[in-house]
């Protein structure tokens, strides 16, 4: 989609210097001013390559400020966030059969806590792990009757 917002105006600039273009090779008029027929098509084609260049630099600088949204993203802590989740939730899904629910969801759980709030938190990041992992278990598991691995 962002191909199409910067290559439509391209597009209409050059339909407009082809205007233009045919628009100098018509033909002078007999009567009255001989540039009268070339007015109106001068025009429009003139207006047609100025709203398309202003178009066109709207649209290169929305592109130019994702693009420096798109670095500030990835800069900083956040690579380091993305990464260790993906390698948690793999290490997550690797220990889930063999360690059941419980355990595995306490270690998953409180390796992200840990590195997404850092040590300084510990108490709240233990509380919070094991709070939530009791919970569901017991929810799924009593509430539900739905059996854990």
């Amino acid at each position: 989609m962002k191909w199409f917002k910067i290559g439509m105006p391209i597009f209409l600039i050059i339909v407009g210097l082809a205007f233009l273009i045919s628009a100098m090779n018509l033909p002078k008029a007999s009567l009255g001013n001989p540039n009268g027929p070339l007015y109106f098509p001068l025009g429009i084609s003139i207006l047609l390559i100025a709203l398309s260049i202003i178009y066109l630099i709207q649209e290169l600088r929305k592109v130019r400020e994702a693009n420096e949204h798109i670095r500030e993203l990835f800069s900083g802590r956040t690579p380091v966030l993305i990464l260790s989740t993906i390698v948690l939730g793999v290490v997550y899904a690797l220990i889930f059969e063999p360690l059941g629910f419980l355990v595995s969801t306490i270690l998953f759980l409180g390796a992200l806590l840990f590195v997404v709030n850092g040590p300084k938190r510990w108490v709240s990041n233990i509380i919070v792990t094991l709070a939530f992992s009791f919970m569901t278990w017991y929810a799924f598991g009593e509430l539900l009757g739905v059996s854990l691995p």
